[in-house]
This record gives C-alpha cells, sequence and structure tokens, in this order.
C-alpha cells in the first residue's frame, strides 16, 4: 500500500511538473510569435517620425499617427489627435526647433498581440542656439496598433532621460 501511494504522489508530481514544462496554451496565445513585415512597419514608422523632424514638416512628422492619438510632450502636455500633433510641431519647427536635429533609434519592440506592440525609442535632440548646442536625451513610449493593414500610433510618452548622478557615498554601500 505504501509504494502505491507513494507511486500516486510520484506520478502526479511528474504530471504537473510535465504542464509546467508545456505550458499553458492560453499563455502561448498571448504573446504572439514577431513578424519580419510588421517589425519593419513600424521601424519605418519611427524613421518617418524623425524625417519628419529634421525636415521640419509637422505633417511628415505627424503621418504615422492614427488620427485620434494621444500625445504627451516631455513636459507633460497632453494633445489629441494627428491634426494637433501636426499644427503643434510645426509651429515648434517654425521657431525653437528650427535649428535642431533629433535622432530616433528603437531600443525594444514587443508585441502584446499581433495588432498591437509596445515600442521604446531612444531620442537625442541637439538644438543650435547661437553659438550654444543644447542637447537633450529621452526614451520615448510608444503604442502602435495595427489597422486594416496599417501599423499607427495610438499612444506616445515622451520622457526626459537625468544626466547620470553619481549618488551619495552613504546610498553605495
Amino acid at each position: 500500500m505504501k509504494n502505491h501511494t507513494r507511486n500516486r504522489r510520484l506520478l502526479c508530481v511528474l504530471v504537473a511538473l510535465a504542464a509546467c514544462a508545456l505550458g499553458n496554451p492560453l499563455r502561448a496565445s498571448v504573446v504572439p510569435a514577431t513578424n519580419a513585415a510588421d517589425e519593419a512597419a513600424i521601424r519605418e514608422n519611427v524613421r518617418q517620425m524623425e524625417a519628419g523632424w529634421n525636415t521640419k514638416s509637422g505633417a511628415l512628422f505627424a503621418k504615422p499617427f492614427a488620427p485620434d492619438a494621444d500625445y504627451v510632450v516631455i513636459n507633460g502636455l497632453h494633445m489629441r489627435g494627428r491634426e494637433a500633433i501636426e499644427q503643434s510641431h510645426q509651429r515648434i519647427f517654425d521657431t525653437v526647433f528650427k535649428n535642431s536635429t533629433l535622432s530616433l533609434s528603437v531600443k525594444q519592440l514587443r508585441f502584446l498581440r499581433p495588432d498591437v506592440a509596445v515600442v521604446h525609442v531612444l531620442g537625442h535632440n541637439k538644438t543650435r542656439q547661437g553659438e550654444e548646442t543644447r542637447a537633450i536625451d529621452a526614451i520615448v513610449t510608444l503604442v502602435m496598433t495595427k489597422e486594416k493593414g496599417d501599423w499607427k500610433i495610438a499612444a506616445f510618452q515622451n520622457t526626459a532621460v537625468a544626466a547620470e548622478q553619481t549618488p551619495p557615498a552613504s546610498q553605495t554601500r
């Protein structure tokens, strides 16, 4: 009887381990395999924003955004809609950022579903002001959705990256 009980327990443990090793079929559907064409389209949207900025075209910068996109600026201002994004960027391209260049690079791209992706982008902006050049680093979080075969930016959050600081000696111990 002892051997029978021990064998049953062992069988239960093995079945549980096998279930864990095989994974949950529902979990597999949540994390889809990446698609090279989708990744390329998403990266092209990032490239298009960069090109729009560097050619000072609000229309080109805003083109990859969904018509109802949310856009949160580095200072916390929240804009809604592609048209507002286009107009506000044209204003800054014509004024405070007319002598700037922007470099964007995709740091991470993760598909949440086949039609939804989160993209983290590193940004580096250099702006000439007279004899001085001011540089700003940022990390941008994008939520992109695929609608009717096209990837569009549904949400944009721009966060300044603080200059690296050395913690006080009391915090490094």
